[in-house]
């Protein structure tokens, strides 16, 4: 058993009399808020230098959780927990296969698909927003004209990487799709109050 497979069942533990069959699912989004509370420092100091790319770093760190939990729903280990009639283990093909689009499974992946949606919107706006407002760094002097519309330009697509996420959540299985809008979600409201406090300390 992993450890990520253990702390989650200890979440599930915890919650289980609240939530009954849903307390896993309640417990990979408190688990994955405790991960992005970790990463806290690092989107901070990422934000203090921002660039297009800032905050690449722990996205990639992200990455072994992310698969540490693909592979503990796909090998069986927590297969058979449940978010409302969706097993977590479930990908999207299987919920349309056991009911179609408007099945109970497939309602459970709509749901997620629609508030991954709404974070990617949340993300985009910001994101454009920030992009329109940020200041010319000194270093960016250096730069032509050319190149630093280019990175305005970048910074206003890379935003509209996170409508991606909505692919990949109809790939992976429930549990994995419900990491990723949880850990977008913080991503993107850590940013929002990162980027706040430092206007209102100017």
């Amino acid at each position: 058993m992993s450890v990520f497979t253990h702390l989650v069942g200890e979440l599930s533990r915890l919650l289980e009399p609240v939530l009954a069959e849903s307390a896993t699912a309640a417990a990979i989004v408190l688990f994955t808020v405790l991960v992005r509370l970790a990463l806290h420092p690092l989107n901070r100091a990422a934000l203090r230098g921002a660039t297009p790319v800032a905050g690449l770093l722990p996205v990639l760190l992200q990455l072994p959780v992310f698969f540490l939990m693909y592979r503990a729903f796909t090998s069986g280990e927590l297969l058979d927990h449940r978010l409302f009639a969706a097993p977590l283990g479930a990908k999207w093909a299987d919920a349309l296969g056991a009911g179609g689009l408007l099945g109970a499974q497939g309602l459970v992946f709509l749901g997620l698909f629609a508030a991954i949606a709404a974070v990617a919107a949340w993300s985009a706006v910001r994101g454009r927003r920030a992009a329109a407002e940020a200041p010319v760094p000194a270093a960016a002097a250096q730069v032509s004209a050319e190149q630093q519309e280019a990175l305005r330009k970048l910074g206003g697509v890379l935003p509209l990487l996170s409508f991606g996420t909505l692919i990949t959540a109809a790939l992976v299985p429930l549990a994995a799709g419900l990491y990723l809008v949880t850990t977008t979600a913080c991503s993107v409201a850590e940013r929002a109050w990162l980027q706040h406090r430092r206007r209102s300390s100017l």
